[in-house]
This record gives C-alpha cells, sequence and structure tokens, in this order.
C-alpha cells in the first residue's frame, strides 16, 4: 500500500455492481484488537424489501443486528482493558477517530456469505474434544452444559454448551481442602512459574490434536503469547477461504508440554445467505462517519486544572487552563492494510459470522497495530440496532428457563411494584422491567434482588435472552 492519495480520499477504485436502490444506511462496526471490542451504528432512511435483493436475484433476509455488545476476547488472553474499547483505541466518549488509507483500498470480492452454528452439540462431539485433552469419563448434562471431568479434582474440567456454537472451557483443576489455623497446605496457591514454557514449534505440536478435534487443525497459530510458563497457542480458521475475527480458538500449553486450560466454539459453521458486499473504501467511509457520530457525544476537555507539585518543588500561582472552543481534536489513525474477511456479529440473537473489512491500523509510526472491522454487507441489507425499550427501566441481570416459563432476576426498590414482559422474535427474546414505584409516604433506600416470571408464546430454546433497558445479552443463571 504506497501509492499516495488525498487524505480525504477513501472510495478507491469505481466498481461496477447491479442497481440497487439505496434506501437504507446503517453500519455496525467492531473496534477490536487484543481482546476488546466497541460497537456504533449509524443510519438513515427507510428501506423496502423488494430492494434487499442478493447477487442470484433471490430475496435475502435483512441482517438485524443486535444492541451494543463486546465481542469475545481472545481466549487465553489475559490483557485488561476497558469493557467495550480495543487496547489501542479511544474511549467511545472521548474525540472522534479519523482513519486515514495510506495507500490504495482494495474492491474485494462482489458478494460474501454469512455463516453461523446452528443446532445443538452432540455427546459424540463433545466425548470427541474430551479424548484430545485427555480427559476420561462420559458427558454427562448440568444445567445447559455438556460437562467432562470434576469439578472438586484433581484433575481436568471441560465444559460446552449444548446450544450452538457449543462453547466450551478447559481447565486443570485442584482440590481445596480446609487448612488447620497456623498450617501450610500444599494446595493453598498455585504453582510459580518456573520461566520455561515451551517452545513455539512444542506449544503448537501439543495443540494440534485438539484443534483436530474442534475442526481448526488448518487454522493460522500464532503462539507468541505468554502467560507466566504458561504459552498460549491462538488459533484463528478460515472459513470459506475468508480470514475470521472472534471466531478463534485458544490452547494453553503448560511448562511440561501438556493442555493446561483453553477455549472456543466446538459446533461447526454453515454457510447462510449470500449478500452483495461494498469495497474497502465505502466501509472506511463508514467507519469514518461512525467514528464522527460517536465522538460527538463526549465530554469537552476545556477547563482549568492546577498540577499537583511534586515534593520540594513549589506551589503554582495560577491554575494551567485549557481553552475551550467545544470541540475535540479528532485523533489519527493510520490503515496500514485492509483484508476482506468474516468477523463475529450478533444478527438476531445469534452469534454470526458477517462478511467485513478487518482494517490492520496504527496510530502512530512504530506504534502497536489493532485490528478494526467494518461491516462489508451493502447497507440496504443491513438493520441497525433497535433502540431500547422506554418501560424497560430496570436491567435484567440473570435468568433461568424451563420451556416456555422464564424466571428473571432485578435489583429493585422495596418501595416499588414491578412487573415484567417479554418481546419475543426468531432469535431473541427482549425482557422489560416495568417499576411503579409507590405514590405517598417515606420509602427506605435499599435495594433488593427481586424476581419475575414471564411466560412465553414459544419454549426458549436457543433464543437469546436480551435486556430492553440496555441492549445487552442477559446470562443465564
Amino acid at each position: 500500500m504506497s501509492t499516495e492519495r488525498p487524505d480525504n480520499d477513501v472510495t478507491g477504485p469505481r466498481r461496477r455492481r447491479p442497481p440497487l436502490a439505496v434506501a437504507s444506511v446503517a453500519a455496525a462496526v467492531l473496534l477490536a484488537g487484543g481482546g476488546g471490542a466497541y460497537w456504533a451504528s449509524t443510519a438513515s432512511g427507510d428501506g423496502g424489501t423488494a430492494d434487499r435483493r442478493g447477487a442470484s436475484g433471490d430475496t435475502a433476509p435483512v441482517l438485524a443486528l443486535d444492541a451494543a455488545e463486546a465481542a469475545p476476547a481472545t481466549p487465553g488472553d489475559s490483557s485488561a482493558s476497558p469493557p467495550g474499547i480495543a487496547p489501542g483505541e479511544p474511549d467511545p466518549g472521548g474525540p472522534p477517530v479519523v482513519y486515514r488509507a495510506a495507500g490504495q483500498l482494495p474492491d474485494g470480492p462482489d458478494e460474501a456469505a454469512v455463516h453461523r452454528a446452528t443446532g445443538t452439540v452432540a455427546p459424540a462431539e463433545v466425548a470427541r474434544l474430551a479424548k484430545a485433552l485427555g480427559i476420561p469419563g462420559t458427558p454427562r448434562t448440568v444445567d445447559a452444559s455438556w460437562v467432562v471431568g470434576d469439578e472438586d479434582g484433581p484433575g481436568a474440567l471441560l465444559k460446552v454448551t449444548k446450544q450452538a456454537p457449543g462453547t466450551w472451557t478447559f481447565a486443570r483443576t485442584t482440590p481445596v481442602e480446609p487448612c488447620e489455623q497456623g498450617k501450610m497446605c500444599a494446595n493453598q496457591s498455585p504453582p510459580q512459574a518456573d520461566g520455561q514454557p515451551v517452545s513455539e514449534k512444542a506449544a503448537k505440536a501439543a495443540a494440534a490434536p485438539v484443534l483436530k478435534a474442534v475442526g481448526q487443525d488448518d487454522a493460522a497459530l500464532n503462539a507468541g503469547q505468554l502467560m507466566g510458563d504458561v504459552r498460549v497457542v491462538n488459533a484463528e480458521p478460515k472459513v470459506d477461504g475468508l480470514p475470521t475475527y472472534g471466531w478463534s480458538t485458544g490452547v494453553q500449553i503448560g511448562p511440561d508440554g501438556t493442555v493446561a486450560g483453553g477455549s472456543g466454539q466446538l459446533k461447526a459453521l454453515e454457510k447462510g445467505d449470500t449478500y452483495p458486499v461494498i469495497g474497502a473504501g465505502a466501509a472506511l467511509e463508514q467507519l469514518n462517519e461512525a467514528s464522527r457520530a460517536r465522538g460527538d457525544g463526549g465530554r469537552d476537555i476545556g477547563g482549568c486544572a492546577t498540577p499537583v507539585p511534586l515534593e520540594g518543588e513549589p506551589k503554582p500561582s495560577d491554575p494551567q487552563c485549557v481553552p475551550s472552543n467545544g470541540k475535540r481534536a479528532p485523533v489519527t489513525q493510520t490503515v496500514q492494510e485492509a483484508v476482506f474477511g468474516l468477523a463475529l456479529s450478533y444478527v438476531d440473537g445469534r452469534q454470526t459470522l458477517v462478511p467485513s473489512w478487518l482494517f490492520h491500523v496504527r496510530q502512530a509510526p512504530g506504534g502497536p497495530e489493532s485490528t478494526v472491522t467494518q461491516i462489508a454487507v451493502a447497507p440496504e441489507f443491513v438493520e441497525r440496532p433497535a433502540t431500547p425499550t422506554p418501560t424497560g427501566d430496570r436491567k435484567t441481570t440473570s435468568y433461568a428457563a424451563d420451556g416456555r416459563t422464564l424466571e428473571v432476576t432485578f435489583w429493585g426498590s422495596v418501595c416499588a411494584t414491578y412487573t415484567a414482559s417479554a418481546e419475543e422474535s426468531a432469535g431473541q427474546v427482549r425482557i422489560s422491567i416495568a417499576e411503579k414505584p409507590q405514590k405517598e409516604g417515606a420509602c427506605i433506600m435499599i435495594a433488593k434482588e427481586l424476581k419475575r416470571t414471564v411466560t412465553l408464546d414459544e419454549p426458549l430454546g436457543d433464543r437469546t435472552v436480551i435486556d430492553a433497558a440496555s441492549g445487552t445479552t442477559v446470562p443465564r443463571s
């Protein structure tokens, strides 16, 4: 990418494509790198179903993106980042970011398909993974998961959610036994790292049986990450010949060369509908539009502040002021490379790999790189996240399901009454908690964990439960 272009030219070569009536403009942006993510959206206008045609001429369903959520961190990644913000990326409430291409941006293909995992995980699939991990035993049911191993240890424990995509976690376990007062027990603290992790080659070899069991034996591997004396092998699979982001598997290899832990997805992906896609230049333009919209809501940084002097320094006589003009200077990041691939998104409550542009960006010369992904599906096929339901004024913290019965848990006042309701769709159930404060008398300021039951029209099944007040996924209790 060496071709010089004006700063404001991000369109790239003009592409020829079938005429499509652009009646709705919506973009979902995932800013990600090293284990964090941030979602944003912009939209204007509206479009009809007749305009949403795939390249084959068949009507393709609109991709109904869920509300802002963080993408899963890289398995095994120990980096600490603020929730929903990628390392190297600015705070969503901070100044806007302007992404500029270092050279010519590619066109990419004319169309691409979404991919998702469906159905449930079979016991045989779990047993195959358990065998690769060296865990004896038969998969058994614990709540909504398959479990192999012993939680009380010593030994190892594998958990796999039954519903697709079959998220799995594995860890070596150590029993915790009570100790007599004043006596040191061998299992009170984990073993310390000896500073001798295995080589990258040995780590990849040790992870190979696990990756084969989960169908990622041909994935691109990176074994450069260390967690003390544990080396992490991160596998980024290719799907339909395209690189992916957000669907990686992490396998932790201990200093003895055995698998110490890991996580990923077990259920195989299936090819879905095909959509027309936009080039990298148009995607970068959408990315900048979303970034500007996100930055408009931040606080003005102008004002006065008195610095705290170091010990021995004189106290300043006047506060040092930063002039305020109501505007914040944008942060510029350079796009070093644009690669067409598939990035994880939530579509109608289900994890979906969506055709996207993977932008490798750098904030300053010589600085760290991060990945910013922008959905590449033509905007008339994308529907922005629904706004939170106004009546959902209490956030649902967890839920339990039994057939059509959904018990939701939330925090509320002891001096108010609450009712729960559900709005159902094919992929999700949106829960709203309405509050009715008492009209008269004083109320003690005490919060209480409360539960309410909602009867659904259909059993919950593999649908995702969404909190209408925040638009985020509600965890199962």
